[in-house]
């Protein structure tokens, strides 16, 4: 059983940076991604990241703007965002899977999630 609270959310400009973590408690050997629901769209997955060994995958609409990370010393992953849109607009979650090889951009490779945390940037 993995538990996971989402933190970091808020109301910023278009433009400006911001930082998600994500704690996770009990099982914490696990690959972990970020996932993002906006107003009456799918969930979208984000970035992912390994248990261990660095390896990242990122959505192309991250690339070159997010960066996630992870400090298994204090079981928290962070999702770095720069540049901000309006349309990153969205609820993010966090998502522990089993350690992979390959961290999946794929929402059912995920056992546990977050309750998720709103992030709104305005125009």
């Amino acid at each position: 059983q993995v538990q996971l609270v989402e933190s970091g959310g808020g109301l910023v400009q278009a433009g400006d940076s911001l930082r998600l973590s994500c704690a996770a408690s009990g099982r914490t050997s696990s690959n972990m991604g970020w996932f993002r629901q906006a107003p009456g769209k799918e969930r979208e997955f984000v970035a992912a990241i390994k248990w261990s060994g660095g390896g990242t995958a990122y959505a192309d609409s991250a690339k070159g703007r997010f960066t996630i990370s992870r400090d298994n010393a204090k079981s928290t992953v962070y999702l770095q965002m720069s540049s901000l849109k309006p349309e990153d607009t969205a609820v993010y979650y966090c998502a522990a899977g089993p350690p992979v090889p390959t961290p999946s951009p794929r929402g059912d490779s995920y056992n546990y999630w977050g309750q998720g945390t709103q992030v709104t940037v305005s125009s």
